[in-house]
């Protein structure tokens, strides 16, 4: 039941009051994307990098005059990014099947393309975990045509969720169980993880919901309940705040969960929404990536981040 419906906000629950003000308006950034992916908010700079992934570019946006540009192009058709605990920027490549790290000089290093001797799929989320570690889901969309890369047949034959350890080298596959891995977030103290299954664009009545796993001290992943199914489209990407709150992209807009499972609201977009990120001088700015457009609204709640181990 819908209690309160504004331009912007759906409230569904009245804990939502207090994460989204009625008199807070989303605001258009740009537009002029084909398919708008992967927001990543580097601080230091005031700025956003994402996706335009069939454009096969790299997008900036200038907190401090509004401006976008190429931030790179082509970009190996990258999906999703994250910033490490250095500031570096990590993105999945569908094109080259792996993912890589932009270092502070500019200069690309490929971290991990493969798996047990065989290529990747086309990695497409990332996170960072509070000891340096990454994880990042492996479905097959960019090797499944065209259009977000080169098309191929799968060379290991599943698609799985990993976890990247520099310090070793060593990639580990902690989930093996989906159809078609996408966004993936920890909660703020990293005991759990959420990954999103949108195995529904493969599989007729397919997964389209969001999984909870328990962290283990020693990066495995137990558990694995679907946390919520999406009511409208899919979920994709999706960003977890202080509180625990998940952020989740959908058909309609951004889905707001309480870490119980509720949904207490939605953020209304007109274009189905991709990924999410927070930013801005307190991160809590939520930036959105809608098919063609980037979005953001100001929350009164802010981003969970890492910290450094």
């Amino acid at each position: 039941m819908v209690i309160e419906l504004t331009e912007s906000f759906e409230v569904l629950d009245p804990r939502f009051r207090t994460l989204a003000f009625p008199n807070v308006h989303v605001e258009e950034l740009w537009t002029g994307c084909r398919w708008a992916e992967g927001p990543a908010w580097f601080a230091a700079g005031r700025y956003l990098v994402w996706s335009d992934i069939p454009n096969d570019r790299m997008l900036r946006w200038d907190e401090t005059d509004g401006s976008v540009s190429v931030f790179r192009q082509p970009a190996m058709n990258t999906n999703g990014h994250t910033v490490d605990l250095q500031g570096r920027l990590v993105s999945c490549e569908h094109r080259g099947r792996c993912v890589s790290r932009t270092e502070h000089d500019g200069s690309r290093t490929v971290l991990v393309s493969q798996v047990e001797g065989k290529r990747l799929n086309s990695p497409n989320d990332v996170v960072v975990k509070s000891d340096g570690s990454l994880w990042f889901t492996d479905p097959s969309y960019g090797i499944d045509s065209d259009y977000e890369g080169d098309a191929a047949t799968s060379e290991i034959g599943a698609r799985r969720v990993y976890r990247f350890d520099e310090a070793s080298g060593k990639t580990t596959v902690v989930a093996n169980d989906f159809v078609q891995p996408n966004g993936l977030a920890f909660s703020p103290d990293e005991s759990l993880l959420y990954i999103v299954d949108t195995g529904a664009t493969h599989q007729a009545d397919g997964p389209h919901h969001v999984r909870r796993f328990k962290v283990g001290t020693n990066g495995t992943l137990s558990g694995g309940e679907v946390f919520a199914t999406c009511p409208v489209g899919l979920y994709d990407g999706l960003r977890v705040d202080v509180h625990g709150n998940l952020w989740l992209s959908a058909g309609d807009g951004v889905h707001c969960h309480a870490p119980d499972g509720t949904l207490l609201g939605k953020i209304l977009i007109p274009e189905t929404v991709a990924n999410v990120c927070f930013g801005g001088a307190k991160l809590n700015r939520l930036f959105i990536c809608g098919t063609t457009s980037l979005y953001a609204v100001y929350l009164n709640t802010r981003g969970a981040r890492p910290q450094a181990a």
